[in-house]
């Protein structure tokens, strides 16, 4: 039997991702964003979403554009302590110790232990209640080779050790199921 409850956003896993945001070293800023997904594929898109009050928010306004760093386990800690302290009041990068890296494209940095780093620009914003969607270009993708297999040049997301957020906790990624069309795959 089912229940009947209020609408809500219910729709889990998400990433726990860190967005990185500034055009130059004094705004540069990290944040934690779970609204966050694709859009498009061609061209590639994706978008995430912000609170207005938020400190970032400004920063993302005025350069229009972020890196979208994927998460790992070992970046729990630092993932979510981004996402309940303020960057008005923290150096976010410092005090997590984590490593500043050059973007290839955008201007904002990235997170260099972050596996895989999405570099985005900004099309437009679209206010929507408590969160306004930033509609995004991919610009550029910057992988760690440590986790490229280097047979087939993919990236290997589960040995990546991928962070989830699932209403208000973090996982880690489960056991692999199935590849996509694994299902109507002919067998041999």
């Amino acid at each position: 039997m089912k229940q009947d409850w209020k609408p809500g956003t219910m729709i889990y896993p998400l990433p726990a991702v860190l967005i990185s945001c500034g055009g130059e070293p004094s705004e540069y800023n990290l944040l934690t964003v779970s609204w966050t997904g694709t859009i498009c594929s061609n061209p590639p898109m994706c978008y995430i979403s912000v609170r207005p009050e938020r400190h970032s928010y400004a920063v993302l306004k005025k350069n229009m554009e972020f890196v979208i760093n994927l998460t790992t386990r070992d970046m729990a800690f630092a993932t979510d302590w981004c996402g309940v302290v303020s960057g008005r009041e923290h150096d976010k990068f410092g005090e997590m110790k984590l490593t500043l890296g050059k973007s290839s494209v955008v201007r904002a940095p990235l997170v260099e232990e972050s596996p895989l780093c999405i570099e985005c620009r900004v099309k437009e914003v679209l206010g929507l209640g408590s969160h306004d969607m930033f509609i995004s270009d991919v610009v550029n993708v910057r992988a760690d080779d440590r986790f490229i297999d280097p047979e087939t040049g993919a990236f290997d997301m589960r040995k990546a050790d991928l962070l989830v957020y699932v209403h208000g906790n973090y996982y880690g990624l489960a056991d692999l199921i199935g590849h996509f069309g694994w299902s109507v795959k002919k067998k041999k």
